[in-house]
């Protein structure tokens, strides 16, 4: 933390993991109030996810069904109402609190629990983290339950690092995939959904002019390249494809990528006399986040067409735990920064000085944190909004293939009119981070889609 008015006192840090305990050792630096209150506010927060949670691994409620459906039809899609039945269970007298959670600015939120700046500033990053949105915004509680939900090896809401690198993840699916009998072929670019005359899906033709004949195609491209770039659209209704063009991809988000000779030496958190990894070396680490305030200013820079004065960073070192990803001594440093806006004021465009001058402000806020920082680094590669557009497909560059706000989750996601992963051309669906339940390297929103294609293929 950078703090003004201490005077020689030593540099602060919050470090918070599984241990309560230790966290409440922890906030009581800032709040022996707050340290009180974190682990009711954990417990609070649990309930919610564990509510919400089993409405991700399943489709949403099959509303159309219930509109059109013949009998047998609406009898199945009453099981889709199960879930949403148990998180009101779940939740019970407490329901009225918990949609505020959903609703409200996670500020008013956390200002109801919290009283300390930096305590509350931590946790309101997992609110904007991926999101154009401030922490004032409405609605961006939810983007912090979803990023506390889940968790990993039991553990409830845990995170960790893919060994080999984020391509080892994709690696074991495909693995997987070919040991069941599925064929993959890379560098094969689609160019288009082939629909039979008489309206329905029948492959896809790639841009060498092969055709690959299938009953069903899903996409996990973003919405609007499938439906706006892949599939003609004298198969769509126009309603649905004017939909699909107005949604919200906005995304705050410049990725940095860093090669280092050494560990950051945080003055908060000094380095261990040989350079080994310590526990904060192992976390994300959240810079610029003082105060909500911040946060909040560092937004509404970029609604001005301007990158932040005082970007927000999350800074992670996966070759803490992954010593593969990099030769000994030096490390790999992953940063997710903003706010950055895809079209910046006065006409000015995301060139090689921009991103260059966005780049150095971002290390300059770094070495304020742990002097020497510029000077351990060897390499860099900076992704801007348009670059994540461009390299991979990413619509406005938005990671989660469109917002997370709550007017395109479940239901309305993509749209209102067909939301899930079913649209309005047979044999068509939608398996990626823009159908329910959105973004997160979790696998649901492909698993949710092969359940509705394998239960429409027994009526083929």
């Amino acid at each position: 933390m950078l703090e003004e008015g201490t005077g020689s006192k030593a540099p602060r840090s919050l470090l918070l993991g599984t241990d309560m305990a230790e966290n409440q050792r922890q906030i009581a630096q800032f709040s022996q109030k707050d340290a009180q209150a974190f682990p009711k506010y954990e417990a609070f927060m649990n309930r919610l996810a564990s509510a919400v949670d089993p409405l991700l691994d399943a489709a949403p409620v099959d509303m159309e069904a219930f509109r059109r459906g013949s009998l047998l039809q609406r009898l199945r899609a009453l099981s889709t109402l199960a879930p949403l039945l148990q998180a009101g269970r779940i939740l019970g007298a407490q329901l009225p609190q918990y949609y505020q959670v959903l609703t409200a600015p996670i500020t008013k939120v956390l200002d109801q629990w919290f009283e300390s700046e930096p305590l509350k500033a931590t946790l309101a990053t997992d609110a904007v983290i991926g999101a154009m949105t401030s922490p004032h915004t409405p609605g961006s509680g939810y983007v912090l339950l979803h990023h506390v939900m889940g968790g990993l090896e039991g553990m409830p809401g845990a995170w960790g690092y893919v060994q080999g690198g984020m391509g080892a993840l994709s690696d074991a699916i495909a693995s997987s995939a070919t040991a069941h009998g599925a064929s993959i072929f890379t560098g094969k670019t689609v160019a288009q959904v082939q629909v039979s005359s008489g309206g329905r899906v029948r492959g896809v033709v790639l841009q060498d002019g092969s055709e690959v004949r299938s009953k069903v195609v899903l996409s996990n491209a973003a919405p609007q390249t499938t439906f706006l770039k892949l599939t003609p659209k004298e198969w769509l209704p126009e309603e649905f494809t004017q939909r699909i063009s107005q949604l919200d991809i906005r995304s705050p988000v410049t990725k940095i990528n860093v090669a280092v000779n050494r560990l950051p030496d945080f003055l908060a958190a000094p380095n261990a006399p040989r350079g080994q990894p310590l526990p904060h070396h192992q976390c994300s680490i959240h810079l610029n986040c003082e105060d909500t305030h911040l946060l909040h200013q560092a937004f509404e820079d970029a609604m001005d067409g301007r990158p932040s004065h005082r970007p927000m960073i999350e800074l992670c070192i996966p070759s803490s735990l992954d010593p593969t990803l990099a030769p000994p001594g030096c490390h790999v440093v992953s940063l997710f920064t903003q706010y950055t806006p895809y079209t910046l004021a006065g006409g000015q465009v995301w060139d090689e000085q921009e991103r260059n001058a966005y780049a150095d402000k971002v290390f300059d806020c770094i070495e304020a944190y742990a002097p020497g920082f510029k000077g351990s680094v060897v390499g860099r590669d900076i992704l801007t909004p348009p670059d994540l557009e461009r390299i991979f497909g990413l619509p406005g560059g938005n990671i989660f293939h469109g917002a997370m706000a709550l007017d395109q989750l479940y239901f309305a996601r993509p749209t209102p009119l067909h939301p899930g992963h079913r649209c309005p051309l047979p044999g068509l669906y939608l398996c990626g981070s823009g159908a329910h339940p959105g973004g997160g390297v979790m696998g649901a929103a492909g698993r949710n889609a092969a359940h509705v294609v394998l239960e429409d293929l027994k009526s083929l």
